[in-house]
């Protein structure tokens, strides 16, 4: 510490000792301000607690004629915000033990027995802002590291690059105080930047791109790199100066990977502490930038799945109108299972819509399985309630930590009949051509439980009546209850039917709106009836 940046009170109502005990603590570098009273003392505190001026230490007399200095040490210790201040008692009369004692129980960090050698006092007083300074810096320490892990936090529950970077930057500039930017590179090579805005010209945070590949060529961890400004585009630096050179903080966890950076102004990360704690902060960026990344490869290798084994084309039926409709979820959601089925059979149109359950690949996986077994039974069985059991079958035996639900239909497209398995879905929707829109009253247990599953249900289609088959992502909403979300499908749906079943599926999405879950829906209108 730099004694001529130091301030000591010195409290003593003698003015001979104030002046003797100043002028030793000048001769040492350090600027005094004498006070003859603890009131004097108290007064002056709370003045530069409200300027925020504090001072770095006190000396004060035990004999005070107002206070004695125990007290006044006792409220200085007290005040949250000068409690940290070393305070040294002196006395020529209370210099026995038990006053030495009873000195150190008020909190004072040191006790003169007057008369003492110049030389002690500016070591005592040395000692006590030394200890002092040591106490800050824990402090200090400690703040960054609560903050560093609340920053972490923050950095894995991101759900984008874009977010990711922000974050950062935000905790950068919280744990050091100063101007910061971060840049992360998404699964698709694009990197993103975060920080304050700043006038960029157009492309420059992609020219970043290669300096950040090259400044961490070859190397894994973390690297800290000074970047001169006159290397870097204009604007790119945060240092708030066209001239300012940037400390670079390079991390990433493994060779394929690209690199995140944090970026600050050399000044900000002069100490090796503030190095550490910005490197640990670069190295959690890139592990949540990892795992974006990883989120992000098996979303799109799942909807990649999914997509390439659903029909491309819209079906076609004989005898009937069917439009289908696959929506995945928001970009940030997790994949899920849903899948529908429209297949012409020797005994009539099998159709249905099911969802594995499950948010994963996993999930899209056991899907295909179940679609393709579905195709493979129907072959040379088409009763629905008969491929319901076999499928259930096939999850117990294949996928015993799987569950499923799906609806299934049989419908002859000449005379409208329909016959109906339904495993733990929605039930079908009708929509008659003369009104009255009701669910069917079929129902049956999940897919992989190896439950008991009912005959199938009979219905009649009249020409005109539209069957609508749809998963619960359409209609599930959080804090919503189920009922209320189905009785608005069926007032849509009854609303939206004759304007055809392409017409329909497209009022179900756009009237339900975002969506947090894939959803799969089927409209079928027979046109072939005798």
């Amino acid at each position: 510490m730099n004694p001529s940046r130091t301030t000591v009170l010195v409290v003593d109502d003698i003015d001979a000792n104030r002046y003797a005990m100043g002028a030793v603590l000048r001769r040492a570098g350090h600027r005094v301000v004498p006070l003859a009273t603890a009131a004097e003392a108290l007064v002056e505190l709370d003045t530069r607690v409200r300027n925020g001026v504090l001072p770095d230490a006190a000396l004060v007399d035990v004999g005070l004629p107002d206070m004695d200095g125990f007290e006044l040490c006792r409220r200085i210790k007290a005040h949250p915000e000068i409690a940290t201040m070393p305070v040294v008692h002196f006395s020529a009369a209370a210099t026995t033990p038990r006053d030495r004692t009873r000195g150190l129980d008020a909190g004072a960090e040191a006790y003169l027995a007057v008369p003492v050698e110049p030389e002690e006092i500016q070591a005592v007083v040395r000692a006590a802002l030394r200890g002092a300074r040591f106490r800050h810096d824990a402090d200090a320490r400690a703040g960054r590291l609560a903050r560093l892990a609340t920053a972490t936090t923050a950095l894995y529950g991101t759900s984008c690059p874009q977010e990711l970077a922000d974050t950062a930057a935000a905790a950068v500039t919280a744990l050091l105080r100063c101007r910061a930017a971060a840049y992360v590179f998404g699964a698709d090579g694009t990197l993103y930047a975060g920080g304050p805005p700043r006038n960029e010209p157009a492309g420059t945070t992609a020219a970043v791109a290669p300096l950040l590949q090259r400044a961490m060529a070859g190397c894994t961890g973390v690297r800290s790199r000074i970047a001169p400004a006159p290397l870097w585009p204009s604007g790119v630096l945060p240092t708030g100066e066209e001239d300012g050179d940037a400390r670079l903080m390079l991390a990433r966890s493994r060779a394929d990977q690209p690199p995140v950076c944090l970026v600050t102004p050399v000044h900000a990360t002069g100490g090796q502490d503030t190095r550490a704690l910005l490197a640990h902060l670069a190295e959690a960026t890139a592990l949540a930038a990892e795992s974006l990344r990883s989120a992000a490869e098996e979303r799109h290798i799942a909807l990649t799945l999914q997509r390439s084994f659903l029909p491309q084309h819209q079906p076609r039926l004989p005898g009937a109108d069917v439009a289908v409709r696959y929506v995945p979820a928001s970009t940030r959601a997790e994949i899920g299972g849903d899948f529908y089925t429209a297949l012409p059979t020797p005994d009539g149109l099998l159709v249905g819509v099911g969802d594995v359950v499950g948010h994963s690949l996993d999930a899209a996986t056991v899907m295909v399985e179940l679609r393709h077994a579905l195709r493979a039974y129907a072959t040379d069985e088409r009763d629905p309630a008969v491929l319901v059991r076999r499928l259930d079958r096939m999850l117990q035996l294949y996928h015993p930590e799987a569950t499923a639900t799906l609806c299934l239909a049989l419908i002859d497209p000449l005379l409208g009949r329909a016959r109906i398995a339904n495993a733990g879905h929605i039930p079908p929707l009708v929509v008659p051509g003369e009104g009255g829109t009701e669910y069917l009253d079929v129902h049956g247990p999940l897919l992989g439980l190896g439950l008991d599953h009912p005959e199938p249900y009979r219905h009649q289609l009249a020409s005109g009546d539209v069957l609508l088959m749809v998963t619960d992502g359409l209609i599930e909403t959080r804090g919503t209850d189920l009922a209320v979300s189905m009785e608005r499908l069926r007032q849509i749906a009854a609303a939206n039917a004759a304007r055809g079943t392409g017409a329909l599926c497209d009022a179900l999405l756009s009237a339900f709106g975002s969506r947090e879950d894939d959803v799969a829906l089927l409209a079928l209108r027979l046109t072939g009836l005798a």
